[in-house]
Order: C-alpha cells, then sequence, then structure tokens
C-alpha cells in the first residue's frame, strides 16, 4: 500500500476509537483529573512490554527525551479538559469543539515550525466559526463552559501535533507513546495532592464498570490508536493530520446519538454547525490537490 493511502488509513482508524473515548468518558463515574489518571496509567503499564525501555533512554539524547516530557504534559492537559468538557456539557459537544484543530493549526504551525503558510488553510479553518457559532448559540447557558473548556483542549492538541510531528522520527511509535504518556501519568501524580486538597471529597477508585470501560480506554483507544496516529504522522503534515480529525465528531456524535441520547439535549442549529465543519474537513482534499499543482 502507498505509504500516504495507508497513513490516512491509520489515523481513521485512530480516529474512530478516539470517538468512542468521549462516550467511555461520559460511562465512567470518575472526575476527569481521576479519569485520565486511571487512564495513562493503565496504558503506560501495557506499554512496558512492548520495547526495551532502558535501551531507548540510552539512545535517545536528553534534549529529545525532555521535548517528549514536555509534550506529555500537554497531552495530560489536553485530555483533562476533554473529558472536563465532557462532564461539564456532554459528548457531543466536547467532540465538536475538538473540530478547532485545525483552526489552531493553521495558525500555529508555521508560526512555530517555519513550514509555509498556505492561505487556502486559513480560509477553510474560518469556515469553521460559523459553525462554531450556531453550535454555541444553540446550545443551553449551563453548557457553555463545557464549550470553552473544549475549546482549550482543541488548542492543546493543535501545540501537541505540530510538536511531535518534529520529534516522530527519533524513536518508534510505542517508544514515543511510553514517554508521552508516562510523563503524563507522572505529572498528575505530582498535582493530586493538591487536586484532593481543594476537593476532598473525590472519588479515588473507579467501581463496577468503570473497570472494564477504563480497560477499553486505556488499552484500545489509547495504546493501539495513539501508536497509529503516530506512525500516520511520518506521511502526513501536522495540518492535514488534524483536519482529518475533525471527523472524530463524526464518529463520536453518531454513537453519542445512539448510546447516551444525547440528542435530546441539542437543538437543530446544533447539527447544521456540524454540516459546515465537517464540509470544510471533506473539502480540504480537493483544495491541496488543486492548489498544488
Amino acid at each position: 500500500m502507498d505509504p500516504v493511502r495507508k497513513a490516512y488509513f491509520q489515523i481513521h482508524v485512530a480516529i474512530f476509537f478516539w470517538g468512542f473515548t468521549a462516550i467511555l468518558g461520559d460511562l465512567i463515574d470518575l472526575s476527569a483529573v481521576m479519569l485520565v489518571w486511571w487512564r495513562v496509567l493503565i496504558t503506560s503499564i501495557s506499554l512496558l512490554f512492548l520495547f526495551d525501555i532502558a535501551a531507548l533512554f540510552r539512545r535517545l539524547p536528553t534534549k529529545i527525551l525532555l521535548k517528549f516530557c514536555g509534550i506529555g504534559i500537554l497531552i495530560a492537559l489536553h485530555w483533562i479538559t476533554f473529558f472536563g468538557s465532557i462532564k461539564l456539557a456532554n459528548a457531543s459537544i466536547a467532540l465538536i469543539c475538538m473540530a478547532t484543530t485545525s483552526l489552531f493549526t493553521s495558525f500555529m504551525e508555521p508560526i512555530l515550525t517555519g513550514r509555509k503558510f498556505q492561505w487556502y488553510e486559513l480560509i477553510l479553518s474560518l469556515f469553521i466559526i460559523p459553525g462554531m457559532w450556531l453550535i454555541v448559540d444553540s446550545t443551553e447557558v449551563g453548557m457553555k463552559m463545557g464549550i470553552w473548556v473544549g475549546l482549550s483542549s482543541a488548542f492543546l492538541v493543535s501545540l501537541f501535533s505540530i510538536f511531535t510531528k518534529q520529534l516522530v522520527h527519533h524513536a518508534s511509535s510505542y517508544e514515543i507513546t511510553f514517554l508521552q504518556i508516562g510523563t503524563s501519568w507522572l505529572f498528575i501524580t505530582l498535582m493530586l495532592p493538591f487536586y484532593f486538597y481543594y476537593l476532598p471529597d473525590t472519588q479515588f477508585l473507579p467501581i463496577g464498570l468503570d473497570w472494564p470501560y477504563l480497560l477499553v480506554l486505556a488499552l484500545v483507544c489509547t495504546t493501539f490508536a495513539y501508536s497509529l496516529s503516530l506512525d500516520a504522522y511520518n506521511h502526513l503534515s501536522a495540518f492535514a493530520v488534524n483536519l482529518t480529525v475533525n471527523l472524530e465528531p463524526v464518529y463520536g456524535i453518531a454513537m453519542a446519538w445512539f448510546l447516551l441520547n444525547d440528542a435530546n439535549e441539542l437543538s437543530p442549529n446544533f447539527y447544521w454547525g456540524v454540516l459546515i465543519i465537517l464540509a470544510t474537513v471533506f473539502s480540504y482534499p480537493l483544495f491541496k490537490k488543486y492548489f498544488s499543482k
């Protein structure tokens, strides 16, 4: 299979499982912080058996290791805000907020990497704004904080994608996943004393069905899907990946419709906004093919 086609296939499989994370995040009866802590803990443990960790630390320069660890902190903050958006609003809103990732990336990638600015990327990204306006305008007041938290999550993941694209050639996908996810766990662990000081009644241990949900979230939607996405970065730009990731709401909202009954909480304008955003996503390959000539 052509490497680029394979990369698109890998990222689409990863996106499908990422869409399912919103469903699991809604079903798991834990706060956003504790949910992410358990997720990254289980994922880190699963990766211990997939490669030689000691050899990895001997091989990679300290500067590169620190960069991967820095990205791991971004991942922790992204996931906390993502699941926080689900808890504050619902899974559908959190997912559609992630569609603004390409808007942030169109500005930030040329600034941070020196990549040539593509004006059609900016125009496509700007089309996302009216879609988001319809979504925000149609949302209940009590859910609006979930939208702002979801948008901050989208900004964080755009930074993660840009920085990861620059470093992905230094190690295998499983090695990078371990470094970044392991750092996420360590970062959240160091923050937990402060978290429990201010929120002492927070539930720590998962109960009942939380355990199987967490295992699926960690092993399938994180270890497997995350590694697939890192492989895709070898052949796709950060903007192309992030714009494709906008399809996450398609899978996630469809599942939320049937599994969580989110439709009762959303107005028709929400779905008009979703259609505008998805039309932008699907038009990107056509624009890129035309202007690359």
